[in-house]
């Protein structure tokens, strides 16, 4: 990845990391880890138990987005695939992998605001992508996210 997790669950702005925001982390390490290397499912979640502080994540939080995005994978590029100006290959392994779950909460979390899901969103690709990939995550979850909740959107 362009950047490393920050030090043991720290932000980058170095501040502790919430539990929702650990999970998340972890779980774009294990699509970035899929995507790159094909691992499976079994072998992310062990990889991602076995690092230190990985017990200060939401585990329950973060089985769901791990194995929603990975189950869903096809749908959530059929539903993505619109709103990016290139060819997914192109498309950095970071970025779609926030791309990819983004677009999972989105579809299938209602639960969680929209707009908290984009800035989380932008917040990975922030700490992890590449120097501006945060501003285009930003613009293809911003033109899916009326698509999946017009109902939010429009408020």
């Amino acid at each position: 990845m362009s950047g490393s997790v920050p030090a043991a669950g720290r932000s980058k702005g170095g501040r502790p990391a919430n539990p929702r925001r650990r999970a998340r982390e972890f779980v774009i390490q294990g699509l970035y880890q899929h995507l790159v290397a094909g691992q499976d499912t079994a072998g992310i979640e062990a990889q991602a138990a076995g690092v230190p502080g990985f017990e200060k994540g939401d585990t329950a939080l973060y089985l769901t987005l791990l194995h929603g995005t990975l189950a869903g994978e096809a749908e959530l590029r059929e539903l993505l695939a619109p709103h990016i100006d290139r060819k997914w290959e192109e498309v950095s392994p970071i970025e779609r992998s926030i791309l990819l779950l983004g677009a999972c909460e989105l579809k299938s979390h209602p639960e969680t605001p929209y707009r908290v899901i984009i800035n989380e969103a932008i917040e990975l690709a922030k700490t992890f992508g590449g120097t501006d990939g945060h501003k285009f995550v930003n613009g293809v979850l911003d033109k899916l996210a009326p698509e999946l909740r017009p109902d939010e959107a429009r408020k």
